[in-house]
């Protein structure tokens, strides 16, 4: 389901990341920035054990301009939260049915976060081009 919530940002136009550590040390699964500099994450949720049991999701507010539930075909959507965006996905894409109540960052949170977004792609692009490169212990 990440990779087709990741396929759909992508056909929106954003630069996608999965995996996100978050600076309170949480992780979001992923991360989209869009060419207008707005981030948004996208927390994918298997179903609604899943989601019943996250506790976590509020605090990803503070790091992002637009918080995003990615959830399967059948999930019972009214159980997302009006605040938030609400995305249904599959492996091969899916749909964005609501955008997230937009909460612009601070100045200077949005330049923290996009350079940690930007310093994590750049880490993962080298780690692919070169794989025996030492690894850095805090890239993000």
């Amino acid at each position: 389901m990440t990779q087709g919530a990741a396929r759909l940002f992508c056909v929106l136009g954003h630069a996608v990341l999965r995996e996100v550590p978050l600076p309170d040390g949480g992780r979001a699964d992923l991360v989209a920035l869009s060419a207008e500099d707005r981030l948004t994450i996208v927390e994918v949720k298997s179903g609604v054990t899943d989601f019943r049991r996250d506790r976590k999701w509020r605090g990803y507010l503070a790091f992002c301009d637009g918080l995003v539930f990615a959830v399967p075909v059948g999930f019972p959507l009214s159980l997302i939260p009006a605040e938030v965006g609400l995305a249904v996905v599959d492996r091969e894409g899916g749909e964005l049915l609501r955008a997230p109540a937009l909460r612009p960052l601070a100045a200077a949170r949005r330049k923290a976060m996009i350079g940690r977004f930007a310093r994590l792609a750049a880490a993962r692009l080298e780690a692919l081009l070169d794989p025996s490169r030492p690894v850095s212990r805090r890239v993000a």
